[in-house]
């Protein structure tokens, strides 16, 4: 659609209103969180819209000007987004040329089409929801905006909205490489691949560790408690995102009412107008990112005659050239044109690794194909608006097993009067059995299993090594529900990202296909705190559960100095120790092994933990993993004394170097600017074995819009009385919240660990000493 067009639809669409007499009410709670109710499916879409808008404006118009392709025309081709997100932090150049190539016109449709009546409504409502607020910005002297008059504040469509559900749909797949996917070119016509700059190999492995985005740590806790743990209490379900604090993807805490219809609360996506994580009146439920793979590479054997045609079955076929066009914003404010032509192939589109590894770059005679299963996903958020619907923990069991719909993530759940608790790794993943990656191995495979040993890369020469097809697989090429790894118990389910193999370590779920994850390996530091958490939530039964879940996942132990600490200080503080090493064992001696804002000890721990943590395991500890004892396992230390004290030596000049005090409170360090000022906080990355996670991937420990921590985390039960949910959002509803600006309500609660009873029902509602209200006519 022409610009002037585009423009035009979207502020008649701001102007339209109901002829009837319907309003949409906004009703604002403690800590801000928005109610919406509305007696239409669009009134629900429109109270969304504008609540997120209020509370986010510049992250939402920065996010839906980066799905629309048109980053360069405002930012210039060369800038790249403030914070971080699924889709990482490449150039605006490259962001447009891979949205306009995989969020176009035809991407959009199809994904329209797939959508039932209901979540196309609430989408056109968000859209009007949207531009509403924006129309009236001037005239709301409560809300101030940075972006505000910018010219990239623009309204917005129902395709916006689509394009940023495509757009989380790929996270895991497409949008992790970006670079290599746009910037894939033909090789040079001579014998050898022209001579780029290459990145060390272990770039690439790091690039292929890191699940979602180009952070790796991202990831989240859930535990699920059935009726034997609570005592015969119901049961109950914790939930914790660890992911990004600023940024499109952030999580946004709402309520949404269309009565006799949809009552929902819990968290979604900025942009998206339904819960993704959440509780209704019947069921609950949360995610975890999953470790299966999404995605599978394709070894192609090139024409000898023509670098941009493939063999497959000895015969000769083009790769799709895709010609994209991009405005771009020069420094003197003059635009020109980019184009560049992306190359697809019946696969997917090729992806040039040749900037990290040669052997996996696009060169004379062979390159790579990648493909995305949810390229072809359109489920996604149709499940979710089925799940905010749910009416019994069957019923949600069964919409899981018929969408096979979830993007990358595993899935928890209870419901209101049933003794079980569910687990499932069920959503859309490559149809690709063992037997498959070894028949159609190649030679890159070998070599490409040491770097991902989950990911396949199959001979894209024999139409026989496609992803297998099954009729009764939600999608072509995807794995069946029945396939896909689940568990039903009465005592607890658990993930914390490792694969779906120690759910519950009672009964291993075993004899999955590798691309599933993975079965028999080593656990995280923070997979094991979580199952210790949980082993001492089943030794005492009932004794109101939810409450000492509440107060254990915010303990911010650190699992290693638990399980290692005793054996490292005897290695390294033996003999009596002098100068800083005394100093330093002294510190930790007295350290509790807990990362709260006011204990000392913690940050010399981190220092000390991470140069021992990269040792190899066998020269670390006195016992190696064993799958048979997996949560107790490894175990000891077995590590020479004198490299043990050279570790902790190196910790403290390390602290010197960076002005930090060993003794220092961690709160001096950890905390965030929130309210005008420094809020201290607790916990720890769990890559170093934190379960209370609080990570800045720049090696910080200030905490801002550019960290993963702890985000939306919810503890839900279900009595007598229907559901009861404790609920924090650490980093606020408001995009300034940890900004240093406005929002800091529950940023502060957070930093306190004083969990909100969520007003759920109309009267706790009412009763709110925060209520207030907006009503917009439908």
């Amino acid at each position: 659609m022409h610009r002037k067009s585009w423009l035009a639809a979207a502020l008649l669409a701001c102007a339209v209103v109901n002829p009837a007499s319907a309003e949409v009410e906004i009703r604002r709670t403690t800590d801000g969180i928005p109610h919406v109710r509305a007696d239409s499916w669009r009134g629900v879409g429109i109270g969304y819209g504008y609540a997120q808008a209020e509370d986010a404006l510049c992250t939402l118009a920065e996010g839906f000007v980066t799905y629309a392709g048109r980053r360069s025309y405002y930012f210039g081709p060369q800038q790249r987004p403030q914070a971080p997100s699924t889709f990482g932090q490449s150039t605006s150049l490259e962001l447009d040329l891979f949205f306009r190539g995989f969020a176009d016109q035809a991407a959009v449709e199809a994904y329209r089409q797939a959508q039932p009546v209901e979540l196309a409504e609430l989408v056109t409502g968000y859209a009007e929801g949207y531009n509403r607020y924006l129309g009236r910005l001037g005239r709301d002297p409560g809300r101030k905006h940075a972006c505000a008059g910018q010219p990239w504040v623009q309204p917005i469509m129902a395709d916006d909205i689509y394009r940023r559900m495509i757009a989380a749909g790929l996270a895991a797949g497409y949008a992790r490489f970006i670079p290599e996917i746009v910037n894939a070119q033909p090789p040079v016509a001579r014998n050898e691949n022209p001579q780029v700059a290459r990145r060390p190999e272990g770039d690439l492995r790091e690039r292929l560790a890191a699940a979602i985005g180009e952070v790796r740590g991202l990831g989240s806790n859930m535990l699920a408690f059935g009726s034997q743990a609570t005592g015969g209490q119901g049961s109950v379900l914790f939930g914790n995102p660890h992911w990004y604090w600023g940024g499109p993807d952030r999580f946004y805490q709402a309520h949404l009412t269309l009565p006799g219809k949809l009552d929902v609360a819990g968290v979604s996506f900025l942009g998206a107008p339904v819960i993704m994580i959440g509780f209704n009146p019947q069921v609950a439920w949360t995610h975890t990112v999953s470790a299966a793979r999404r995605f599978g590479l394709f070894a192609l054997t090139l024409d000898p005659a023509d670098p941009t045609r493939y063999l497959v079955d000895g015969v000769s076929e083009p790769m799709q050239a895709v010609p994209v066009a991009v405005q771009a914003r020069e420094p003197d404010g003059s635009i020109r044109t980019i184009r560049r032509t992306l190359y697809r192939t019946r696969f997917g589109p090729v992806a040039d690794f040749g900037k990290h590894h040669a052997a996996f770059g696009w060169a004379p005679g062979h390159a790579l194909a990648m493909r995305d299963v949810n390229a072809a996903n359109l489920r996604v958020f149709r499940n979710f608006l089925r799940w905010n619907r749910a009416g019994s923990l069957d019923e949600f069991i069964a919409i899981q097993r018929e969408e096979a719909a979830m993007p990358w993530t595993n899935t928890a759940a209870i419901g209101r009067g049933d003794a079980r608790a569910w687990y499932a790794d069920i959503g859309a993943v490559p149809n690709v059995p063992d037997s498959l990656r070894t028949d159609c191995a190649t030679p890159l495979s070998a070599a490409f299993s040491t770097l991902d040993p989950h990911t396949p890369l199959l001979d894209g020469a024999r139409s026989a090594c496609d992803w297998r097809q099954d009729p009764a697989a939600a999608q072509p090429g995807a794995m069946p529900s029945a396939s896909m790894p689940v568990m039903l118990r009465e005592d607890y389910v658990a993930n914390m990202n490792d694969s779906y193999w120690l759910a519950n370590p009672v009964q291993p779920l075993q004899g999955f296909p590798s691309i599933l994850g993975g079965e028999g390996e080593a656990l995280s530091m923070r997979t094991r705190e979580g199952h210790s958490i949980a082993a001492a939530m089943l030794a005492q039964p009932g004794t109101d559960m939810a409450a000492r879940l509440r107060q254990a996942v915010l303990a911010a132990r650190s699992y290693p100095a638990a399980q290692f600490k005793a054996d490292l200080l005897a290695r390294a503080c033996g003999d009596a120790p002098a100068g800083e090493l005394a100093r330093a064992c002294a510190v930790l001696r007295g350290w509790d092994g807990r990362a709260g804002a006011q204990d000392r000890g913690a940050v010399l721990w981190d220092a000390f933990w991470t140069r021992l943590e990269h040792m190899p395991p066998a020269e670390l500890f006195a016992v190696p993993f064993s799958a048979a004892e997996p949560l107790s396992t490894p175990r000891g230390v077995t590590a020479p004394p004198e490299r043990v004290r050279t570790a902790l030596r190196e910790a403290m000049a390390d602290l010197a170097r960076k002005g930090q005090a060993a003794d220092a409170p961690l709160g001096r360090y950890r905390y965030v600017r929130s309210g005008g000022r420094r809020v201290p906080l607790y916990g720890g990355c769990g890559d170093l074995g934190y379960f209370t996670v609080a990570c800045n991937a720049s090696g910080g420990y200030a905490l801002g819009p550019a960290s993963h921590a702890n985000t939306y985390l919810q503890v839900v039960r279900f009595g007598p009385e229907g559901v009861q949910a404790d609920t924090l959002l650490a980093h606020g509803e408001r995009e300034t919240a940890v900004r240093g600006g406005a929002g800091a309500g529950p940023v502060n609660r957070y930093a306190a660990g004083n969990w909100l009873r969520f007003p759920f029902d109309e009267g706790e509602i009412a009763r709110d000493p925060a209520l207030r209200r907006t009503i917009l006519p439908e």
